[in-house]
């Protein structure tokens, strides 16, 4: 008969509890590394080349409005080329560049709810990512970054510098995204106006929140910009308060979560693929040249994005182990000290190193158990 000591069962339904605990927390991350769009993406043979006639008969649902963000109206010289790549190519668009002083005032105007939120975040980078959610929500139109190369991965170089090495090792393997300097526009974006909403692809999961486009009041916005708030949380590190509150993980896990509500046409949220974003001279967007900021840091970084999958694992092995070595502490000392005097001093060296997880009763001691028990 096997008998498994108590002590080992009190520490197995622990660790179910904590284990099922940090599962529901993050299964929404942990069903992002198995989305690949391709259920919403827009398919290569519907987009028109340039310049096709067929361009012209599509509707556009997306208003022309191009929406950009900087502090202030003094662009640097390094981003002026790529922002007037876009100017040049679509005169008939509004071009709105939202300052720091200017998207403080709308949000006061128009969303007087939310100004609290907007001016406690702790990093300007967080209102640099609300403030484009809410535009986009409010007038619609697309929204371009100045510079792909992302302020999220400056900001991180920036907590790495500051903090520890250990901030790299820990996050940058959730949302790494593939960056050269300088977004600008390689084709007009008409046909990106014949759909409700759209956001980018980015790997190796997730989407991003460089470069979207929507109608005014799209639901998926409006979902994004009432999320805000609840998901204003500060975190350990400050990339994951970025990241998990306004930056491409927190649109990422609402996107995943608002298609779990299986919207209607209107509703949908299209997928604009890296092939069709650039890559190639159809593609919509191009990089213009500029100073490199691509240092150790950085390829490391994109490193990591390459071998995610290897990082997960070994993320796995890493906590498992951490999980036996957690069961060999306890045992060494709430079990050991519980457990009855062995009738040998003689134990064989693997039994001092390992606990026993169960124990085996003879058939003839039950046997005698029981008769001493029947004769008292």
């Amino acid at each position: 008969m096997v008998k498994i000591r108590r002590g080992v069962v009190i520490f197995l339904f622990i660790s179910v509890v904590v284990v099922g605990f940090l599962v529901r927390s993050v299964f929404t991350l942990i069903t992002l590394l198995f989305e690949d769009g391709l259920r919403d993406a827009i398919p290569r043979a519907e987009i028109p080349p340039p310049n096709s006639e067929l361009i012209g008969k599509r509707p556009q649902l997306i208003p022309k409005i191009i929406h950009q963000t900087y502090k202030n109206e003094s662009i640097p010289e390094r981003w002026r080329e790529a922002q007037q790549s876009c100017l040049d190519m679509h005169p008939d668009y509004e071009y709105k560049l939202w300052t720091d002083e200017g998207s403080r005032r709308f949000i006061a105007a128009e969303y007087s709810w939310f100004l609290d939120t907007f001016d406690g975040y702790p990093e300007p980078i967080q209102r640099a990512d609300a403030i484009r959610y809410f535009v986009l929500a409010h007038f619609g139109g697309i929204y371009i970054d100045l510079d792909d190369v992302g302020l999220h991965l400056l900001f991180l170089l920036h907590c790495l510098s500051v903090h520890s090495p250990l901030l790299l090792v820990l996050l940058s393997v959730i949302l790494t995204k593939r960056r050269q300097p300088k977004q600008g526009c390689n084709r007009r974006l008409d046909p990106l106006l014949s759909y409700h909403a759209w956001v980018r692809r980015t790997v190796p999961t997730g989407i991003s929140n460089d470069a979207m486009g929507a109608v005014p009041q799209h639901p998926f916005f409006l979902r994004v910009i009432e999320m805000l708030k609840p998901y204003n949380r500060k975190w350990l590190l400050p990339y994951i308060t970025v990241m998990y509150s306004t930056g491409p993980l927190f649109l990422s896990v609402i996107w995943k979560e608002y298609m779990r509500t299986n919207p209607d046409e209107d509703g949908r949220v299209r997928i604009l693929m890296p092939n069709e974003y650039s890559r190639h001279e159809w593609s919509f967007f191009t990089f213009h040249k500029g100073n490199s900021w691509h240092g150790k840091d950085a390829q490391l970084i994109f490193w990591m994005g390459r071998h995610w999958l290897f990082l997960t694992v070994l993320g796995f092995a890493a906590s498992g182990l951490v999980g036996l070595v957690s069961w060999w502490i306890y045992s060494r000392v709430f079990l050991h000290g519980n457990s009855p005097p062995p009738k040998s001093t003689l134990r064989s060296p693997t039994s001092r190193r390992f606990p026993k997880f169960w124990q085996r009763t003879p058939r003839r001691e039950r046997y005698e158990l029981l008769e001493n028990r029947h004769e008292v």
